[in-house]
């Protein structure tokens, strides 16, 4: 199992923004087989180290991952993200 965990600083923090954009990764739920399970939160510290969003996903194998990277639903989010986010960073791990 591959765990791809990615936290999302956005530009435009309100709360109405960042439920928007949190509900735009928790649409790809579904709609992408390679992905057996995904988890958006949303934090709740709003500290100065804090990111406002946390995306974890998990794919079978490196493949399901790469397969996931290029998969037109994926491909419009990244789209949005890339719009909407000031900062990301990302682990990638086994388990």
């Amino acid at each position: 199992m591959l765990t791809h965990i990615v936290l999302f600083k956005l530009k435009d923090g309100s709360p109405d923004n960042v439920e928007r954009t949190a509900q735009v990764l928790r649409d790809m739920e579904g709609k992408i087989d390679v992905l057996k399970f995904i988890e958006v939160g949303i934090d709740v510290l709003h500290s100065e180290r804090s990111y406002h969003i946390a995306l974890t996903t998990k794919f079978d194998s490196m493949d399901g991952l790469n397969a996931y990277q290029v998969h037109p639903v994926h491909q419009k989010v990244i789209e949005h993200m890339s719009q909407v986010r000031e900062a990301s960073v990302t682990v990638d791990y086994e388990s």
